[in-house]
């Protein structure tokens, strides 16, 4: 059997159900807070804000590279421009261009 002897003072036995108390009724009120509709909406919209700025920045930084990269194929260390890819790419566009030119007259007539 159990020793289920005491020695504690009735005044210490209800100073330790009043703390008890003051912890479950703290206890409870958090459980409260975070089972209320507003706090799960609250926290599931700082989800997808987390999740969409992780998405966003890893967004930037692949265009940053991919921008990084193309300059780098148009301009040498010391920034000035490549003129043996510029110009090729600079007539290409300008013929695209014309071609979209010509078929925007063409088709209004």
């Amino acid at each position: 059997m159990a020793d289920t002897s005491d020695t504690r003072t009735p005044a210490e036995i209800e100073a330790d159900i009043r703390r008890r108390r003051e912890a479950l009724a703290e206890t409870l009120d958090e459980i409260g807070v975070r089972v209320h509709p507003k706090t799960i909406v609250g926290d599931a919209k700082a989800k997808v804000v987390a999740n969409l700025d992780h998405t966003v920045g890893r967004a930037y930084v692949q265009v940053n590279r991919v921008v990084s990269d193309v300059r780098a194929q148009f301009v040498d260390e010391e920034g000035a421009p490549r003129l043996e890819r510029v110009v090729p790419v600079a007539l290409v566009a300008v013929g695209l261009v014309g071609l979209l030119a010509l078929s925007v007259r063409r088709r209004g007539r």
